[in-house]
């Protein structure tokens, strides 16, 4: 009896040692699939988007490559950089575990985290219009207003009407007035100005020249210039302000009908998508820009910051950032699914936070202002 409580404590013993040793083996191998491996730099993706990511020759700098700097220096962690062409191919890159971690201002939204892991937020921002500053409706573009408008060819009318006024008039001044020129060049001349000054200005030169018919005859005439000059400046006034309208750009209300410039694979060409807006999808903002300055988009819709922070350095180019922020978004850095660096580099990331150093370093990028 004795040796079979013997024989069963000792069993029991055993298993409680096996049992304990398979949980040890489990953490230690969960701890080396998440850990780098010592010695093993890390592959850091990044995107170029000033002022966040931004590449000198094969030096990058910027709030997020300085942020991600702070958090791993700590941490000694061992790294170099692979620059991605878009938003998206970083996030590939993240998921399928060709990178480690992406570092830019990649915008936390419910598709991503579905795909990756982000740290803690580290800036807030949010989506904004840019516009090429354009001058006043040109003579061409007026001349196309009038002739969508139909004024155009009522002008053409009228500059009929005084050719012939102008030939009338010298028929009937050569033959009733006998102080008008003999010669045919200096009559029409006469004539012409005579229908333009009263065209223009409402004055007739010769209302004496028939008596009362005269000044009965110059009256009519003066009404009629006055007319045609309310007609004229009233017409082109008012296909000048419809220029100006239809060209004018201050917020979201504006874009429909219009193609709109994003990035390829941000969270501006899928909010722009999902109004339905007419986009055009470039690799850079500096291509973006490009599109705008030729007319080949009306606007651009990006990260509130990244068009500030161009227009800012910018100056000689005309670019304004119109509207307020719409779609307000935060920023964060991207890991693997199940990576647990993402959540030492949070600790690190709240660290800075709770110091100060990370509102230090926005204001660094972006000043005062916010």
């Amino acid at each position: 009896m004795r040796s079979e409580l013997r024989a069963s404590l000792v069993y029991a013993i055993a298993m409680l040692l096996l049992a304990w040793s398979l949980v040890l083996s489990a953490a230690s191998a969960q701890e080396t699939q998440t850990a780098p491996a010592a010695g093993k730099p890390l592959n850091v993706g990044v995107y170029v988007s000033p002022p966040f990511v931004m590449k000198n020759g094969a030096h990058y700098s910027g709030m997020a490559i300085d942020l991600w700097e702070a958090t791993a220096r700590p941490l000694g962690l061992s790294y170099s950089y692979r620059e991605y062409p878009t938003f998206e191919a970083l996030i590939e890159a993240v998921r399928r575990g060709e990178a480690s971690v992406a570092v830019s201002n990649l915008t936390i939204t419910k598709d991503r985290v579905e795909r990756i892991t982000f740290s803690q937020p580290w800036y807030d921002a949010g989506l904004r219009i840019m516009v090429a500053e354009r001058g006043g409706a040109g003579f061409w573009q007026v001349l196309g207003g009038l002739e969508r408008a139909g004024h155009l060819r009522a002008m053409a009318w009228l500059a009929t009407l005084i050719l012939v006024a102008t030939l009338v008039l010298a028929l009937f001044y050569r033959r009733f007035d006998t102080t008008f020129p003999d010669r045919w060049h200096e009559g029409l001349a006469e004539s012409f100005y005579e229908v333009m000054s009263v065209a223009t200005s409402g004055k007739v030169t010769r209302p004496n020249a028939l008596g009362w018919i005269g000044r009965i005859s110059g009256g009519i005439w003066m009404v009629c210039g006055v007319a045609v000059i309310a007609y004229v400046t009233s017409s082109v006034t008012s296909v000048m302000t419809a220029l100006t309208l239809t060209h004018q750009i201050n917020s979201l209300a504006d874009l429909p009908g219009r193609t709109i410039g994003v990035r390829g694979g941000s969270v501006a060409e899928n909010y722009s998508n999902d109004l339905r807006l007419a986009t055009q999808a470039y690799r850079s903002i500096d291509e973006a820009v490009a599109g705008l300055g030729s007319g080949e988009i009306a606007a651009i819709i990006d990260d509130a910051p990244v068009l500030e922070y161009y227009a800012h350095t910018h100056v000689k180019s005309p670019l304004s950032v119109v509207g307020p922020i719409f779609h307000p978004d935060k920023y964060g850095f991207g890991f693997h699914h199940g990576d647990n660096l993402s959540h030492t580099i949070t600790l690190q990331i709240l660290e800075l936070q709770e110091s100060g150093e990370l509102e230090a370093l926005r204001r660094k990028y972006f000043g005062n202002e916010r």
